[in-house]
């Protein structure tokens, strides 16, 4: 059995973590931007767009994830 808070609490770090990586991602990207020497911004090159794509889909996963383990502790919850 889990206690109340400690699902709460829970919830919390994964959407933390979720907010945590999303920064990470977009600090990466601007890093590779600035080393590349990206001209004004407006035009994406074929790599960095390809990079946007893979990174977005990664960020799909892991918020499909977050929610699969918050609906398995909600469950869990609902059954104590």
């Amino acid at each position: 059995m889990v206690p109340d808070g400690m699902i709460g609490m829970m919830l919390g770090a994964f959407g933390i973590l979720l907010i945590l990586g999303a920064i990470f991602i977009a600090v990466v990207v601007w890093a590779i931007k600035a080393v590349r020497g990206a001209g004004s911004g407006d035009t994406m090159r074929g790599d960095e767009a390809k990079l946007m794509q893979e990174l977005y889909q990664g960020l799909s996963k892991l918020e499909e994830r977050v929610e699969s383990l918050e609906t398995i502790l909600l469950d869990r919850k609902d059954r104590d």
